[in-house]
């Protein structure tokens, strides 16, 4: 048994997502010995070198900062063995090398954003909200070899409300696993956390024979409207992708990403894809079985606007 706060532990993590996590484990007050992020990158018109949003607080905070463009590179494992840390925390970083996730004598730790083994993968977030899951939540476990496999530790569920998007249950999720890391660390120093297998049969079906789901990577064709589908399925993929990267759909040839709409359950008079508006309060595109309705949208070329902000400076052909 330990003392939580006498535990060196170096953090890992990138994008504002992580920042929670961090923050709350200096607020706790962990001897935070090191955190590690991303190097800084060219941004912008001017492309000046970008801070991380991890690196941003860690200077703030006065934190050790390390940067390395590759991790296996000796000069930095030999850095990261100079902490003596107890114990790694990672969060929204990048796949750990052995070298580095087994160099701790208590492991690392990784916060997902999803009840794993459920959607193990990139972007569990999106892929919630686009399957048009009711519920959601976070899981500490511990790294090994295989891609978010590793022993849980502990979980917590939160429901998702049918009108939020992924970045509302993004900002939800980083409060709750934030608040759930401390936890896991509390009950790792004092040896009351049991870990427990993410046992699945044949790797598709989790042992109450539920499917298993998986959260890869978003790409451009994931973005793609198919107006052919059901209104459920493109109102939830619409919010799974809202605000970034945004689907997206094409009006007179021009590239139009959908940030807000609504959806309505009433027969079509147009067919799949097609658009009726009154040019001054509403833009619907038809759907299989409904229509979905835009209320916040960009144009390519132009800035993101309200639809009635749209439609007084736009002329249909």
């Amino acid at each position: 048994m330990k003392d939580f706060q006498l535990l060196r532990i170096v953090f890992m993590g990138t994008p504002e997502f992580a920042v929670a996590s961090l923050d709350a484990l200096v607020k706790a007050g962990c001897t935070i010995v090191g955190v590690i992020t991303a190097p800084d990158k060219p941004a912008g018109r001017g492309m000046t070198l970008q801070q991380s949003a991890v690196k941003k607080y860690a200077v703030e905070n006065k934190l050790h900062v390390l940067q390395p463009e590759k991790l296996k590179n000796p000069e930095f494992v030999e850095n990261l063995k100079l902490l003596k840390a107890d114990l790694q925390i990672v969060v929204a970083f990048r796949m750990l090398p052995e070298v580095v996730w087994n160099m701790p004598p208590m492991g690392s730790v990784n916060l997902h954003g999803s009840l794993l083994p459920q959607y193990r993968g990139a972007a569990p977030i999106n892929w919630a909200v686009i399957n048009g899951e009711k519920e959601t939540g976070v899981t500490t476990f511990k790294l090994t070899h295989e891609i978010d496999t590793g022993d849980i530790l502990l979980q917590e569920s939160f429901p998702i409300d049918e009108n939020e998007n992924a970045g509302d249950v993004h900002d939800k999720m980083k409060e709750i696993g934030a608040q759930l890391l401390v936890k896991t660390i509390k009950g790792l120093a004092d040896e009351s956390l049991n870990e427990r297998p993410q046992t699945t049969d044949d790797g598709q079906r989790t042992t109450d024979n539920e499917q298993l789901l998986h959260a890869p990577k978003i790409f451009t064709e994931t973005c793609k409207i198919d107006w052919n589908k059901p209104v459920d399925e493109v109102y939830n993929l619409i919010r799974g992708l809202a605000p970034s990267p945004a689907a997206f759909s094409f009006l007179n040839d021009k590239k139009l990403k959908i940030y807000k709409a609504e959806k309505w359950h009433k027969v079509p008079t147009v067919a799949p894809g097609n658009f009726e508006t009154d040019q001054k309060t509403y833009l619907q595109f038809a759907c299989l079985d409904g229509y979905i309705s835009i209320a916040e949208l960009q144009m390519e070329g132009k800035k993101r606007m309200a639809i009635a902000d749209f439609l007084r400076g736009y002329r249909f052909q």
